[in-house]
C-alpha cells in the first residue's frame, strides 16, 4: 500500500497512514510540531519517511472518561501533512515537524497487519467566497487582528508580516485561527467548514471574543500594577518622612496621640507585666504610620489596657444590719442564701483581703435567683452585671480572641469588668446549666479558670495576654438543676438550693412585692383596686402551677390591666375588690382543678404525695384486680424509676403474702393494673413506693384505704421505708388539700424543721421505718 502513495502536491492517495493527534487540530498551510512516544507511531513515521513522507493528521475525540469506549475515535476531517523534520530527544520520544497540505476526510479505515491505522481518504474541495464579500471579511479580520496584537502579540513579528501580506482568504483564515487560544472543538469547526465565507465569519466571531478577553485581562493587570505601585510609593514616602524627622531631631513623643497615651498611662496603676506590655505596644505604635492597618490593631489594644480598672475597688458596705434589711426588703424567705451573704460580709469586716465566695443558686424557674443577685450587689454597695451563658458554645466568649484576628476583642468577663469600672463587682452567670460546646471549644472549661479561687487571681484573657486579678469579683451562678453542670465546674462553686415557694409564702410575696409593683406599673392605687384575704390563695390554686411566682405575677397583672381599663373609661368608678366571687370575670374559667381525690374510703385508691417542678402536689394511686395469669400493668406515663417501684412493691407483697393473709395463688389467678391519674403528665421517682404497696395490698386483702391520709416514701424488698426528698413541698400540698394526716419515712423527721409553723399547725405526722407499721392505720 505504501508503494501506491503518490507524490506531494498531487491528489492525495486513496490510502494514507493515520496519525492521531492529542489536543491538537492540524490546519492546512501551518507548520506544527508533534511529539511521538508510542512504538506504533514511531513505526508509522519510519514507514512514511521510507516512502513519500505523507501522513494524515486527525484530531482524537476527547472521551468523557478514561475508560470510555470512544477513547480511540478520531474526527472524520483531517489534514494531509508532509514530514518536514525529525528530532530525537533524550527521553526516547521523537519530535516531528509537520506541514499541513490540504483537508481530507476518512471514507473508511482499511484492514492492515501493521500496528498503526490506515484509511481510505478523500481530498475535500473548498467552496469559494464571493470576491467582494471576501475582501470585506479580510479587511475586518485585519483590523481585529491589528487590535489584538497591539495589546497581546499572539504571533512573532515575521509571522504578522506574512499574515498582513496574504490575500488568499482560505490561507489567511487557517493561519490566524491556528494562533487563537480556543478549545479543540472550536478550532475543529474551522477545519471541517468547507465554505470559506462561513469560515471567515467564524474567525471574525472568534477574534472579537479574543479581543474582549485580552482587553479585560489588560485592565486587570493595569489595576494590579497601579495598586502595587501605589503601595510602593506610599512605603517610600513614609520612609522618607521618617528620615526627615530624624534629620530634624523630632522625637516620636511629639506625636499628640502618643502624648495622650503616655499621659493616661502615668495616672494608672498597672501591674508590672501589664505595664511592660503597654510600653512595648506604645513603642511599636510610634514606629507605625497612622494609615497602616496594624496601627489600628495596636491602638485598640492600648485603649483596652488603659480603660480597664487596674487596682480600682469600690468600698464594701460592711453594715451587717443594713445588709440584712436590704435582703429582706427585696425577697421573702430564702434564709439560707441570706445567711451565707451575711457570713461573707462578717468575714470581710474582720479580714479585708478575704476571697469572694463563688455561689451557685440552684432552683426552679421563678423563685428569684436572678433578682437575688441584684439584691446582694445592693446590700454590698457593689456594681452588678449579669450575662447569660445559656446556649453559649464559643470559648472565645469567655477568654476572648487573640488580637491578631480581625475585629478581635476581649472576652465577656473583661468587657464587663471594664463596664463596671471596678475590680470587685458582683457578676452573675445566668443559666450555667445550659452552657453548650462545639468545634469552637468548650466554654465550661474556660469558666474553670474564672471560677477557681486559686487561679482567677491570674486570669489571662487571650486578647490582653497579661494576668488580670478576678479574685475580688463576687461571682454568682444560677441553674435550674445541677445534673447538667460539668462536675469539675460544679466542684468549684458553693451550691445553695432555693426550693420552690409554698402557698403561704407565695401569698406573702404577692402581698408584699407583686401586688404593689403591678399597681404602680399599671398606674393604679390601693384606693382603686384591692384584693380580698382569700383571693390570692385561690388565684394560686386555680390559675397557676409553678414553683416560683412568675405566673402568679402575670395573673395579678391581668387583674390590674382590666381594672385600669375600667378606670380609664370612668375615672369616678368606685373601688374594685378582687375576690373569689369575681375571679372568673377577671381571669376567665379556672385552669386547674383539685377534684381528683377520693371523698370516701375505697379499695385500691391511695392518696400519695409528689414533688414536681411546680412544687408539691397530691398523687392519687389506683390499683385493681382482674382475672388473669399473674401479670401486672402500669399506666400514667411512668418513668423507669417508678416502674421499678411497682415491681419492688409487688415482689415485696408476694414474699410477705403469709404475713398479710394473702393466698399465693391469688398472684397467679389475677392480673394487677396500677394507674396514676393525670395520664398526660410524665411521672417518675421512687417516693411512690409506699403508696403503690398500699393500693395493691388493699385489692388483695379486700380492705378499703382511708381517704384522709396521705403518704410518701420509698419501699425496699424487705418492706423498709426509705427517706425521700421534697418533704416541705409535699406536706404543704397535703395541707392545701385539707389532709390532716401524713405518713413519712422516719429518716425524714428532721425535715419538719424546714416546714413553716403555719403549715404544721393542725397536722399529724406518722413516721415509720417498716411498711407493717402502717397497715392497720391506713386500711379498714
Amino acid at each position: 500500500m505504501t508503494k501506491a502513495l503518490k507524490e506531494s502536491g498531487k491528489l492525495p492517495p486513496s490510502a494514507i497512514r493515520i496519525l492521531p493527534l492529542e489536543g491538537i487540530v492540524a490546519l492546512p498551510h501551518i507548520i506544527f510540531p508533534v511529539i511521538i512516544r508510542e512504538d506504533d507511531l514511531h513505526m508509522l513515521i519510519s514507514d512514511a519517511l521510507k516512502s513519500d513522507k505523507i501522513v494524515g493528521a486527525f484530531t482524537r475525540i476527547e472521551p468523557d472518561s478514561p475508560d470510555d469506549d470512544k477513547a480511540e475515535e478520531i474526527y472524520e476531517t483531517g489534514v494531509a501533512c508532509t514530514i518536514q523534520k525529525i528530532i530525537q530527544t533524550g527521553d526516547g520520544s521523537t519530535r516531528v515537524l509537520l506541514r499541513g497540505l490540504h483537508r481530507i476526510r476518512i471514507e473508511e479505515e482499511s484492514e492492515s497487519s501493521l500496528p498503526y491505522r490506515i484509511g481510505k481518504v478523500k481530498k475535500l474541495k473548498e467552496i469559494p467566497a464571493p470576491k467582494l464579500k471576501s475582501e470585506a471579511y479580510i479587511r475586518t479580520i485585519s483590523e481585529l487582528f491589528q487590535r489584538i496584537i497591539s495589546i497581546n502579540p499572539i504571533f512573532p513579528e515575521e509571522i504578522q508580516d506574512v499574515i498582513f501580506a496574504i490575500s488568499d482568504p482560505s490561507k489567511l483564515c487557517d493561519l490566524v485561527a491556528s494562533g487563537l487560544s480556543i478549545q479543540v472543538e472550536e478550532k475543529y469547526r474551522f477545519l471541517e467548514e468547507l465554505n470559506i465565507a462561513k469560515r471567515l465569519e467564524l474567525l471574525i466571531k472568534a477574534l472579537k471574543k479574543e479581543y474582549k478577553i485580552i482587553e479585560l485581562n489588560a485592565k486587570i493587570n493595569d489595576h494590579i500594577n497601579d495598586e502595587v505601585n501605589r503601595q510602593q510609593r506610599e512605603f517610600l514616602l513614609r520612609e522618607q518622612m521618617e528620615a526627615i524627622k530624624k534629620e530634624l531631631g523630632e522625637s516620636e513623643d511629639d506625636d499628640p496621640e502618643i502624648q495622650e497615651i503616655n499621659k493616661k498611662l502615668s495616672n494608672i496603676k498597672l501591674t508590672d507585666e501589664a505595664l511592660a506590655a503597654v510600653e512595648k505596644e506604645i513603642e511599636r505604635l510610634s514606629m507605625m504610620s497612622p494609615y497602616s492597618s496594624e496601627y489600628t490593631v495596636s491602638k485598640s489594644y492600648i485603649d483596652w489596657m488603659l480603660e480597664l480598672p487596674w487596682g480600682i475597688y469600690t468600698d464594701d458596705s460592711l453594715d451587717i444590719t443594713r445588709a440584712a434589711s436590704i435582703l429582706d426588703e427585696d425577697h421573702y424567705g430564702l434564709s439560707d442564701v441570706k445567711d451565707r451573704i451575711l457570713e461573707f460580709l462578717s468575714v470581710l469586716k474582720l479580714k479585708q483581703d478575704a476571697k469572694s465566695p463563688i455561689l451557685c443558686l440552684v432552683g426552679p424557674p421563678g423563685v428569684g435567683k436572678t433578682s437575688l443577685g441584684k439584691s446582694i450587689a445592693r446590700a454590698m454597695q457593689r456594681e452588678f452585671l449579669r450575662f447569660s451563658v445559656g446556649g453559649m458554645r464559643d470559648e472565645a466568649e469567655i477568654r476572648g480572641h487573640r488580637k491578631t484576628y480581625i475585629g478581635a476583642m476581649p472576652g465577656r468577663i473583661i468587657q464587663y469588668i471594664k463596664k463596671c469600672g471596678s475590680q470587685n463587682p458582683v457578676i452573675m452567670l445566668d443559666e450555667v446549666d445550659k452552657i453548650g460546646s462545639d468545634f469552637r471549644g468548650d466554654p465550661s472549661s474556660a469558666l474553670l479558670e474564672v471560677l477557681d479561687p486559686e487561679q482567677n487571681k491570674d486570669f489571662r484573657d487571650n486578647y490582653l495576654e497579661v494576668a488580670f486579678d478576678l479574685s475580688k469579683v463576687f461571682f454568682i451562678a444560677t441553674a435550674n438543676s445541677t445534673h447538667c453542670i460539668p462536675h469539675a465546674l460544679l466542684d468549684r462553686m458553693e451550691t445553695i438550693t432555693l426550693p420552690g415557694y409554698i402557698t403561704p409564702e407565695k401569698v406573702q410575696i404577692a402581698r408584699k412585692f407583686l401586688i404593689p409593683r403591678q399597681l404602680e406599673q399599671n398606674g393604679l392605687s390601693r384606693k382603686q383596686l384591692g384584693f380580698s384575704p382569700r383571693s390570692v390563695e385561690a388565684m394560686i390554686e386555680h390559675y397557676t402551677m409553678e414553683a416560683g411566682v412568675r405566673s402568679l405575677e402575670r395573673e395579678i397583672a391581668r387583674v390590674c390591666r382590666k381594672t385600669a381599663r375600667i378606670f380609664a373609661k370612668d375615672s369616678g368608678h368606685e373601688k374594685i375588690t378582687f375576690s373569689q366571687k369575681n375571679m372568673e370575670t377577671f381571669l376567665g374559667p379556672k385552669k386547674i382543678f383539685k377534684d381528683n381525690l377520693p371523698v370516701r374510703n375505697e379499695l385500691g385508691i391511695v392518696v400519695g404525695l409528689a414533688y414536681t417542678q411546680s412544687g408539691g402536689d397530691v398523687l392519687p394511686v389506683e390499683a385493681t384486680l382482674m382475672p388473669g395469669k399473674g401479670n401486672f400493668k402500669t399506666t400514667g406515663q411512668l418513668g423507669e424509676v417508678m416502674k421499678e417501684s411497682v415491681e419492688t412493691a409487688i415482689s415485696y407483697l408476694r414474699s410477705a403474702a403469709k404475713q398479710y393473709r394473702i393466698e399465693p395463688v391469688d398472684f397467679f389467678n389475677h392480673d394487677i393494673h396500677i394507674h396514676f391519674p393525670a395520664a398526660a403528665i410524665p411521672k417518675d421517682g421512687p417516693s411512690a413506693g409506699i403508696s403503690i404497696t398500699t393500693a395493691v395490698l388493699s385489692c388483695l386483702t379486700g380492705r378499703k384505704v382511708r381517704h384522709d391520709i396521705a403518704m410518701t416514701g420509698e419501699i425496699s424488698l424487705r418492706g423498709r421505708i426509705l427517706p425521700i426528698g421534697g418533704v416541705r413541698e409535699k406536706v404543704t400540698a397535703a395541707k392545701r388539700m385539707n389532709i390532716k394526716t401524713v405518713i413519712l419515712p422516719k429518716a425524714n423527721r428532721s425535715d419538719l424543721e424546714k416546714i413553716p409553723e403555719m403549715v404544721r399547725t393542725g397536722m399529724r405526722f406518722i413516721f415509720v421505718e417498716d411498711f407493717r407499721e402502717i397497715v392497720d392505720t391506713v386500711l379498714e
